[in-house]
């Protein structure tokens, strides 16, 4: 009985491993089937579609590189070369890998389909926004736990790392400002060019000082020399004549 319920883990194992491998590569239309009652060689069958050759291709690579991580042995593939249809072996399960009009002329599901299986498709995928909120709760917790001087020692490098930044911080720093620098240079240029140019007035003219009351003196004729008055000699009186 053990036996029996391990077996049946490692089928389940293995075929999630198979889904995933198909749905991280975008495959349409997967269906797995129980194949237990109708062939002892195999317990699942399980078909998906490719739109090409370059999708079925990569989709049994898929699948391969899945199973091996689980911790199953490597499969063995069939029909790879072409692409059209291509069967991974995976020992417990048996993947058929088709393209649409393959699939549609072979009917696989007539002959395989008597017992499928539901699958809740990524329904043990973990969510990645799931994984980064664990991720950040732990990280609260584990701050939470340490002890008061480790954080108070933290806060201060934090604070220093702060007032002194690292040559790469300021560089990152000044790379960020130069879309706001040429921002307001292109703003400051546009309204300079949006205002008239002040015309040229010519130079003024210098003032002269002006005194109110002041009137302009014409030199003094020079006044001609004083000639000298010519006076004419006096009369010699004539001699009294003598009685």
């Amino acid at each position: 009985m053990t036996t029996t319920s391990s077996e049946k883990r490692d089928v389940q194992k293995l075929q999630r491993a198979i889904v995933d491998g198909l749905e991280d590569v975008k495959a349409q239309e997967i269906k797995v089937f129980d194949t237990a009652h109708l062939s002892p060689l195999f317990e699942r069958v399980i078909i998906a579609s490719g739109t090409s050759n370059r999708q079925t291709k990569a989709l049994s690579a898929s699948v391969i590189d899945a199973v091996r991580e689980a911790g199953f042995s490597k499969p063995r593939v069939e029909g790879e070369g072409n692409g059209e249809w291509i069967i991974v072996d995976c020992g417990q399960a048996v993947v058929h890998i088709m393209q649409p009009n393959f699939r549609t002329y072979y009917q696989l599901e007539e002959l395989w389909g008597e017992k499928p299986v539901r699958l809740k498709l990524g329904a043990e995928k973990p969510a990645a926004p799931a994984k980064a909120a664990a991720k950040v709760a732990s990280k609260k917790t584990a701050d939470k736990e340490q002890p008061v001087s480790l954080r108070r020692s933290s806060a201060a490098k934090k604070g220093v790392a702060e007032a002194f930044p690292s040559k790469a911080q300021l560089k990152k720093q000044q790379e960020a400002a130069k879309p706001a620098a040429k921002k307001a240079a292109a703003k400051k240029t546009g309204v300079a060019a949006k205002r008239p140019a002040a015309a040229k007035t010519a130079p003024a003219a210098p003032v002269k000082t002006v005194v109110v009351g002041a009137s302009k003196k014409k030199p003094a004729a020079k006044s001609a020399a004083a000639k000298p008055v010519a006076r004419k000699p006096a009369a010699k009186k004539a001699p009294a004549r003598k009685a």
